[in-house]
């Protein structure tokens, strides 16, 4: 909802001194006639509507209104977030997606401790700084090479095979020799453009960060890359690999596509893999999609790397310079701990509850996949977000996108990751 309005009634309002002391805690709390509102912005573009829908649910329960401001996708969620800020509207949550962020919003006198929480006590995957409880785990995610069960077995491949590159590769090519009996435009639906770097600069990283490694000890490269350091032989092999998945791709798509046009190649089978996670399912369900769906490891090695990747990937923090943080804090304690936030978090947003105390399980195709690949204990951490501010995206990301044009070969590619990664090291 917009708040121009209301932020230009309240600066007539308020005094100097009350402006600099109340009003520049933010306009996105206020009591008005008796009704608390709270504001919270979200990254995650697939659960929109179910948490607008949910912020309902909760207002009837409690009186408190919620704002729900989206951003993400297409559209740059920390540069909005911060614009929205800026403007002087300090919402009472927001989400981060890591030690950078979360860093630099400490500093920012924004962080509230949430140690004291129930919720904090009932999942393993909170944000901790030390001992410190500092966010709160929206849901686990997991993401790999998805692909159409049918179409596959169409065309004689067995996902489980699919667990080196050279096993990939033949895949590949044995897909595109089908293409017009599948009925299928491009192998893989790829994003590599300019609002898309988040796939590749972030997710697709970390594919090179920890794929192969143990779980709780993924640490190797994400170290060396922030000493300003890379593996040159891992990361040639990472190269070819993203390289691979451009060639077998819709260059349109990959280039010029956003997130609809991704998904969409996907969603109507004109393509049997996709680069995506289960946060897909909530789109799927709203397009009535119903083919079986799975995920194979994006397996760039010679070697075996039979895993996806799967963490929480962001969390929500209370805004400790906003208007009311205490009711940001009731919020999510509601959402962990009730029949309508368990309902929100799995039925309605289709997501991988973080809690162990919720007893739902999701019935997305590719949540379900994620589910089954924990389960069997394969599955490698995330660690892209250890990256240094905007590095991934704004860095490493437009690096993958002139591979993906084919202005760089996957030679130029290793020495244009190189050399930003050399950066690394200096400027600490």
């Amino acid at each position: 909802m917009k708040r121009a309005g209301f932020i230009a009634l309240a600066v007539l309002l308020c005094t100097a001194m009350i402006f600099i002391a109340g009003c520049n805690r933010g306009q996105s709390a206020a009591a008005s006639g008796g009704r608390t509102e709270i504001t919270l912005v979200n990254l995650k573009v697939e659960i929109d509507e179910a948490l607008k829908a949910y912020a309902q649910v909760y207002e009837s329960q409690t009186g408190v209104r919620v704002t729900i401001r989206t951003y993400g996708g297409d559209s740059d969620y920390e540069s909005n977030l911060q614009a929205l800020i800026n403007s002087g509207t300090e919402p009472e949550i927001f989400a981060f997606e890591g030690p950078t962020a979360y860093d630099r919003w400490k500093a920012a006198g924004r962080v509230t401790n949430l140690s004291d929480q129930a919720w904090a006590r009932d999942t393993d995957v909170a944000y901790m700084d030390g001992n410190t409880v500092g966010g709160f785990p929206l849901t686990v995610e997991g993401y790999g090479l998805g692909y159409n069960k049918a179409l596959l077995q169409r065309a004689g491949v067995d996902p489980a095979t699919l667990t080196n590159v050279a096993a990939i590769r033949a895949a590949f090519q044995r897909i595109d020799s089908m293409k017009a009996q599948l009925g299928i435009d491009a192998v893989v639906s790829m994003a590599a453009g300019p609002t898309m770097t988040w796939v590749t600069g972030l997710h697709g990283v970390n594919v090179y960060l920890t794929g192969g490694l143990p779980y709780n000890s993924p640490t190797r490269y994400i170290d060396m890359l922030l000493a300003g350091q890379v593996d040159n032989a891992r990361l040639t092999k990472f190269a070819e690999y993203y390289s691979l998945l451009f060639q077998y791709s819709n260059r349109t798509t990959t280039l010029t596509g956003g997130y609809d046009q991704q998904l969409g190649d996907y969603a109507l089978q004109k393509t049997v893999f996709i680069h995506q996670g289960n946060w897909l399912d909530p789109n799927f369900a709203e397009m009535g999609i119903t083919f079986e769906m799975g995920y194979a490891p994006h397996a760039f090695l010679d070697e075996n790397t039979d895993g996806i990747f799967v963490a929480a990937p962001s969390w929500w923090l209370v805004n400790a310079r906003s208007a009311n943080p205490e009711e940001g804090k009731k919020f999510l304690a509601a959402m962990a701990s009730t029949p309508e936030g368990h309902d929100f978090m799995v039925n309605k947003a289709g997501m991988i509850p973080a809690f162990k105390s919720v007893r739902l399980s999701p019935t997305g195709p590719f949540s379900r996949a994620v589910q089954d690949w924990m389960s069997q204990g394969k599955i490698y951490n995330w660690q892209q977000y250890k990256l240094p501010d905007g590095f991934g995206m704004n860095t490493l990301g437009p690096i993958f996108t002139e591979m993906a044009a084919g202005r760089i070969n996957t030679l130029q590619f290793v020495t244009q990751f190189t050399t930003a990664v050399a950066g690394i090291g200096s400027s600490r």
